[in-house]
């Protein structure tokens, strides 16, 4: 059964989620160069870790959908973003690498990363995230 939370702020929060996070493990697999170019040179594997990233953000997205899972899909969307952040910290770091995106694109990139961190926080950890009513 799929259980929402109580309020309609939370609601829109939650599946605003999942959307972001379903489209962008797509996007692993439909632009995986892009996310091998942000990785920091000396992650092996670079590939295999955009695939496997998308493959935890699709898989997070669809744990989200359920109270049951909410809080451990939650968890795991948590350590992926502070796991993906070095990509982030690199990008900020050698900005002549990435001349084809604006400074301002690469520099957001790094409180943007926080503001999902807070998201996910809200929308699937807390207890109010889990859920009292079914879909």
């Amino acid at each position: 059964m799929i259980y929402l939370p109580k309020t309609r702020l939370r609601i829109a929060g939650l599946l605003f989620l999942i959307l972001l996070f379903l489209l962008a493990g797509i996007n692993h697999f439909s632009n995986p160069n892009f996310y091998v170019s942000i990785m920091p040179p000396y992650l092996p594997l670079q590939s295999e870790l955009a695939y496997i990233a998308g493959v935890l953000e699709i898989s997070g997205a669809f744990g989200l959908l359920f109270a049951k899972t909410r809080r451990i899909a939650g968890y795991s969307l948590l350590a992926l973003l502070v796991l993906i952040f070095p990509a982030n910290i690199h990008m900020a770091l050698h900005p002549e690498y990435f001349s084809h995106y604006s400074p301002l694109t690469i520099y957001l990139r790094l409180p943007i990363q926080f503001i999902f961190i807070a998201w996910v926080y809200w929308a699937a950890i807390r207890k109010k995230a889990r859920g009292d009513y079914e879909l």
